[in-house]
């Protein structure tokens, strides 16, 4: 049978705040609102559960476009990339902010509005919830029989032999209701923590919002390739991008050196179908705080260092051949590990070299290696197995202008041939150049020698500090028991009353709840295991 709207209206005194609230305007026929009038509206509307659902959708969606377009903080030579290819749209995209979504001003003005929606949705829940809890249970209603589950015991029976309020009363104590007494009925409430639960949830919400934008003003994002042997000092110039929050000082961070020692991998070998996959890694490292003694570390994916309060991440690795150029004189004039970005599973790596001033002309080399060579059916090489174990570089070598001169910005694993003449590979005359470690071999041109003097590893880390993870990770869980809360906690009112037509028991739920009748029956046996007492 249908309830009564008083009923369900008065349910805990949360009922009974609108939360669905309608979004026109309130003026009455024929009346104007002031701006006093908008500006109350204007809030209540703000402050409504409808709006920050809907807000909060809005900045899902509002998201998305981050992980489409390259970001300004996350990978800037993307952006670069972006604008030679496209510099039409990209300038379009620019001017709406789109390569720097979360920084955005259309941006934070939803977090901000979200943020303001929470807090006045919280706050008056929150009031009400108080109240309602502070209330007595609701006297019992007139007509207890269009309640959703019902039940009458006949004066005549032998079951309602005994029984008293004063039984019932007590039943319902020892099942954790609050209990008030009306005259000749029991009205028993319970399941204040599911309501409890939802403020909960909302306000742990809030938590991981104030969290999150407390890392972004004082926390810092970090990137750095290290080959065997070299030195990450956590200091701004040493990093290959930097970003800060808007408050972070960039002079005074904490004092630490980070030495990558050597990485351990470990390939299956065993399983033919998935021969070569990398079952670990593991980046041996050494660190210092400030003058503290040098300790060993070890980095895994997903298991980050933790050093001064920062976090450092293993994000990727690959291979950084160690090359050396000398001139027609023999004098060196270039000698570095350069980093190959892995193109395949299997290692085959892409590298870019730059040789800027010591020979005739700028030379740029695009090269490839290839850890476990092989020389397929049409010519062309291949790698079929990451590990070093027949490693080979071949290198296409280009002379001519590498506009570094302009002062603009370079990708420096990417070569602009555009203003460059091939002299070595490819469509030149000259073949590529092959080299194996230890080898050398001559430049095209007599310009000089170029030799492969070792393959070290690198890895690629990530340096992460942020002062409120803290927060937010509490928040989080609070999050998760709140909802679990306003899910699973049965929010219920029970009433017994002594009448003419015998014992009536009644049981109203907040929403759907098919556990109403039998909860009378639970009910019931408490009441009868104390009537025989």
């Amino acid at each position: 049978m249908s309830k009564p709207h008083s009923d369900s209206e008065g349910m805990g005194g949360v009922d009974s705040l609108n939360e669905d609230r309608e979004l026109d305007a309130p003026q009455a026929s024929g009346v104007k609102l002031g701006l006093i009038g908008w500006l109350r509206w204007g809030w209540r509307q703000l402050t409504s559960m409808k709006v920050a659902i809907i807000l909060l959708l809005i900045l899902a969606i509002a998201a998305i476009p981050g992980s489409i377009f390259p970001q300004r903080s996350a990978n800037p030579n993307g952006v670069i990339a972006y604008f030679n290819e496209q510099p039409e749209m990209a300038e379009l995209l620019d001017k709406l902010q789109l390569f720097d979504v979360y920084g955005s001003f259309w941006f934070s003005a939803i977090y901000l509005l979200l943020f303001i929606s929470l807090i006045g949705c919280v706050w008056v829940r929150a009031i009400v919830h108080f109240k309602a809890m502070r209330a007595r249970p609701p006297r019992t209603p007139a007509r207890l029989t269009r309640m959703p589950a019902y039940r009458v015991i006949e004066n005549s029976s032998e079951e309602a032999s005994g029984l008293t309020l004063d039984i019932f009363e007590k039943a319902l104590k020892r099942s954790r209701y609050r209990v008030e007494r009306y005259g000749n009925s029991v009205s028993a409430e319970r399941g204040y923590l599911r309501e409890t639960g939802n403020l909960v949830f909302h306000i742990a919400l809030l938590g991981v919002l104030v969290g999150i934008a407390l890392g972004g003003m004082f926390g810092y994002t970090a990137q750095r390739v290290l080959v065997e042997g070299q030195t990450l000092v956590n200091a701004r110039g040493s990093f290959d991008m930097f970003k800060a929050g808007r408050y972070v000082n960039a002079e005074n961070l904490t004092p630490f050196t980070v030495t990558f020692k050597q990485l351990d991998v470990v390939y299956e070998e065993s399983q033919i179908n998935a021969l070569g996959k990398p079952l670990d890694y593991t980046a041996h490292l050494t660190t210092r705080i400030g003058d503290t003694v040098v300790e060993d570390a070890t980095v895994k994916v997903n298991s980050p260092l933790q050093i001064g309060g920062t976090q450092v991440y293993l994000l990727g690795n690959g291979y950084a051949p160690t090359i050396t150029v000398r001139n027609a004189e023999g004098v060196i004039v270039f000698s570095e590990s350069v980093p190959f970005l892995p193109q395949d599973s299997n290692l085959t790596s892409l590298g870019v070299i730059k040789i800027t001033d010591g020979l005739s002309d700028q030379l740029g080399m695009i090269g490839f290696l290839y850890p476990t060579n092989q020389l397929l059916s049409n010519g062309a090489l291949t790698s079929v197995f990451p590990d070093l174990i027949t490693p080979l570089i071949t290198l296409n070598v280009y002379k001519g202008d590498l506009g570094i001169n302009e002062g603009v910005p370079q990708n420096v694993y990417a070569l602009d041939t555009a203003g460059m003449t091939e002299i070595a590979g490819g469509d030149s005359e000259v073949g590529a150049i092959f080299l194996i470690p230890g080898e050398t071999a001559e430049l095209p041109e007599g310009m000089g020698t170029i030799s492969l003097d070792a393959i070290p590893r690198f890895v690629s880390l990530d340096v992460h500090y942020d002062p409120a993870i803290w927060l937010v990770a509490i928040s989080t869980l609070f999050v998760f028991g709140g909802l679990l809360a306003s899910l699973f906690i049965p929010r219920r009112r029970v009433w017994v009353k002594f009448s003419a037509q015998g014992i009536e028991l009644a049981a109203l739920a907040r929403g759907e709840d098919p556990r109403l009748d039998p909860a009378l029956d639970d009910l019931m046996l408490k009441v009868t295991e104390l009537a025989k007492k």
